[in-house]
């Protein structure tokens, strides 16, 4: 290897690692959403809401204009009843759509204990802080 073709190399590391270094840490924007307002209540773990798997799919309106969630993080009532009567997150998971309310581990899967909240990302580009 050539002198010039080693300190291009050297250059070219040291640049990618200035780089690695300057950037900011990587981080979902949209976290997951813990639901355990009455979950473990009535005997089941709280629900984890992926709430960036589903931004990632889904315009904001889907869910906040259409489905009627408030975009307020607990400020939404949810119950199995409603999700049973094919509301709020019953619009899609219908069994049809996306699986249906019958699969509870699906969504019941977050660690007994947790606190409903935003978990992971808590910053949207919407119209403000959650």
């Amino acid at each position: 290897m050539t002198r010039a073709r080693a300190v291009a190399w050297i250059a070219f590391a040291f640049a990618l690692v200035a780089s690695a270094l300057a950037s900011p840490p990587a981080g979902a924007e949209y976290g997951d959403v813990v639901l355990n307002r009455r979950s473990e209540a009535n005997g089941m773990r709280p629900v984890v809401f992926p709430h960036w798997f589903h931004r990632i799919r889904f315009r904001c309106t889907v869910c906040h204009g259409e489905f009627g969630f408030r975009m307020r993080a607990g400020s939404n009532e949810v119950s199995m009843q409603d999700i049973v009567e094919g509301k709020l997150c019953g619009m899609c998971h219908d069994g049809r759509t996306a699986w249906g309310a019958e699969q509870c581990d699906l969504c019941h899967s977050g660690r007994r204990g947790m606190k409903t909240g935003i978990y992971g990302g808590h910053q949207t580009g919407g119209p403000g802080r959650w």
